[in-house]
C-alpha cells in the first residue's frame, strides 16, 4: 500500500444492520478492501451493541489477519452509566487504539492506551488541534463540515503536531446527535420503546422539505446529510493541503469495490474521471456532493466529470 498518497480509513458503522450482515460487511472489508485501518464499534446508539457484541472480537481477529489495523470507536453521545462505564472500559483495554467521538472520554485517557479523534469532535482550529496532540491524539479526523481553506490550516498546524489529519471522503455526512430519537418518533413510537425501527432503512431514512426536496437523512438519534461526501475527484488538493489520510464510511451495496476505487484513484492506476464513474456504477441511487469542502453550499449537487 505504500504506493498510495493517502492511507484509507474505514470509518465505524453508523447504521443499524443485523449481526450477520455485521460479520458479513467485515469478512469482506478483511480479505478484499485495501484500506488501512478500520474503526469498529458502536457510533450511534448504545441499544444497538448488545446484538451484535459478541461478534466483535472474532471480527477484529479477522481484520487484523487480513493486515487491517483496528481502532475502537466510542458512542458519540455518552449519557447513561452504563454508556460511561463502556467508555471508561475502552481505556482499560491496551492492545487497540481508541477513537474519541465525544471529549467527555478524555476523562480516561491514559498513556498506555493511545487515541485519535474521531470527526464528531468540533477541532476548528489550530489552538484545538494541538491541546489534542499534546494529550496524545495520533490522528484527528476533521468536521466534514470545514472548508478548504481551514483543512489547509489544520493540515498545516498538523504537521507541526506531528499528528496526521484525516477528511470525510466518502458516505452520508453526520450533522448533528441529539438526545431524542427521530427515527421513533417518525413510527410514533418513543426512544424507549422504539421497536428498533431504524434497521428498516440500513442507509438511513431519507426525508425530503415541505416542497418534496431531498433534504436529510434520518438514523436513530443521528442527522446526515441526504447527499452523500465524494472527493474522489479532489484528491490532488488535499494531498496539496498535506492531509495524511482519508476517511470511508460504511453504507450497503458494494462497498469494497468504493474502497478499491479510491486506492486506485489515489494511486493513480485510474484517473478521478474513471473513479467517479465506478463509484456512481457501484451506488446508482447516491447523490453526491463535495459542497462543504468545495462549494457554497453544504448540499450542493456533485455534477459528473
Amino acid at each position: 500500500m505504500a504506493d498510495r498518497i493517502f492511507n484509507l480509513t474505514l470509518g465505524p458503522l453508523q447504521f443499524n444492520w443485523s449481526a450477520q450482515k455485521f460479520v458479513d460487511f467485515y469478512a469482506a472489508i478483511a480479505d478484499e478492501a485495501p484500506v488501512d485501518r478500520v474503526v469498529i464499534g458502536e457510533l450511534v446508539c448504545s441499544k444497538r451493541a448488545p446484538f451484535y457484541a459478541d461478534r466483535i472480537p472474532a471480527v477484529i481477529e479477522r481484520l487484523e489477519r487480513g493486515g487491517k489495523q483496528v481502532i475502537l470507536g466510542s458512542l458519540a453521545l455518552v449519557t447513561l452509566e452504563r454508556e460511561r462505564r463502556a467508555a471508561r472500559e475502552l481505556f482499560e483495554q491496551t492492545e487497540h487504539e481508541v477513537e474519541i467521538n465525544d471529549l467527555t472520554l478524555m476523562n480516561w485517557v491514559r498513556d498506555e492506551t493511545p487515541f485519535s479523534v474521531g470527526p464528531l469532535v468540533n477541532v476548528y482550529n489550530e489552538a484545538t488541534l494541538a491541546f489534542l496532540a499534546e494529550k496524545g491524539a495520533r490522528l484527528v479526523c476533521l468536521p466534514p463540515e470545514l472548508p478548504i481553506a481551514s483543512v489547509d490550516a489544520l493540515a498545516k498546524a498538523g504537521k507541526g503536531c506531528r499528528v496526521g489529519v484525516e477528511v470525510w471522503a466518502y458516505g452520508r455526512i453526520p450533522l448533528a446527535v441529539s438526545g431524542r430519537c427521530y427515527h421513533a418518533r417518525a413510527h410514533g413510537l418513543s426512544k424507549d420503546s422504539c421497536h428498533f425501527v431504524c434497521e428498516n432503512d440500513p442507509d438511513g431514512l431519507a426525508t425530503k422539505t415541505l416542497d418534496g426536496v431531498d433534504f436529510l437523512a434520518i438514523n436513530g438519534i443521528q442527522t446526515l446529510s441526504y447527499q452523500f461526501a465524494n472527493l474522489i475527484g479532489r484528491m490532488d488538493r488535499l494531498a496539496e493541503a498535506g492531509v495524511t489520510h482519508l476517511r470511508l464510511s460504511p453504507h450497503t451495496g458494494d462497498f469494497v469495490a468504493v474502497t478499491k476505487v479510491f486506492a486506485d484513484v489515489a494511486a493513480s492506476r485510474i484517473s478521478a474521471r474513471e473513479g467517479f464513474a465506478l463509484l456512481s456504477g457501484a451506488n446508482p441511487e447516491a447523490a453526491f456532493t463535495d459542497g462543504f469542502l468545495f462549494g457554497n453550499c453544504g448540499a450542493a449537487a456533485l455534477a459528473p466529470f
